[in-house]
């Protein structure tokens, strides 16, 4: 059964007649993202890659609600089957307000070595390019990514999370290449970084690589954010004004900066 945030950040309404897709909102932090733009008034595109029942369930919980939703099912690594998830928004409703670049991997096994790099950066140009013909001006992009990824240059992580955080870095890196192009289109981008995320599928793969680093990164960072806490950030950067440097730190960096 799909769960709902007790307090939403946004006022019922901010969102009437925007249209926005979550890539990655079956669950987790997505999930919450969606049902906190949907209260506010968004229709909201839940996307999946294998986990249509809970896609479904969240779509039936939001429109129960009184919200619109539909769940469109898209392998963000295929072209063609992010080609096919447009071409179902643009029939259903004729373009996109907000895009937010939820989905992320890559200490999944069974996909290739390379996935994490296909996913945290190829995709993410890859949805962006699909996107823009249905983004117009005043449309925003909202990246998601961790602080091990965004700031892997400056601090260390832990080895079994690197190659995700190099991948992620990238992506980062390539999307803000955009930057130009999306703000001549007259769209706006931010990139919303947080620490571990308690409740995450990563959470529960670095916990199961390396028992105990997620309670020793708790004790480092003083708390961990939770699923419904740091989706509420990711719903506010959709709304609040962007950032010069183009970025929503949440949370303490302390252990990232000043080294």
């Amino acid at each position: 059964m799909v769960t709902t945030p007790e307090s939403n950040p946004l006022p019922p309404g901010s969102l009437e007649g925007r249209r926005a897709l979550v890539t990655g909102s079956s669950r987790g932090v997505g999930a919450d993202t969606a049902v906190y733009l949907s209260q506010a008034g968004a229709k909201v595109v839940i996307n999946y890659r294998n986990k249509e029942k809970r896609a479904q369930q969240l779509v039936a919980q939001l429109t129960e609600r009184g919200g619109e939703a539909i769940a469109v099912g898209a392998d963000l690594t295929d072209p063609a089957s992010v080609a096919a998830m447009f071409d179902r928004i643009r029939e259903e409703w004729g373009g996109l307000d907000i895009l937010i670049l939820n989905a992320s991997g890559g200490m999944e096994t069974g996909l290739g070595e390379d996935y994490a790099l296909r996913l945290n950066r190829d995709a993410q140009l890859s949805v962006l390019n699909a996107a823009l013909p249905l983004l117009g001006e005043g449309g925003r992009v909202v990246f998601v990514t961790s602080h091990q990824a965004h700031f892997i240059r400056d601090a260390e992580t832990m080895p079994e999370y690197e190659p995700v955080a190099l991948s992620k870095r990238a992506g980062e890196d390539a999307l803000r290449e955009r930057i130009p192009d999306l703000r001549a289109r007259g769209i706006d981008f931010v990139v919303v970084s947080g620490d571990m995320i308690e409740g995450t599928i990563t959470a529960t793969l670095l916990e199961r690589a390396r028992p105990g680093a997620i309670e020793a990164r708790k004790e480092a960072a003083g708390r961990l954010y939770n699923v419904a806490e740091f989706a509420a950030e990711v719903a506010l950067a959709c709304v609040q004004e962007v950032p010069l440097d183009n970025t929503r730190l949440v949370g303490d960096v302390s252990s990232f900066v000043g080294r």
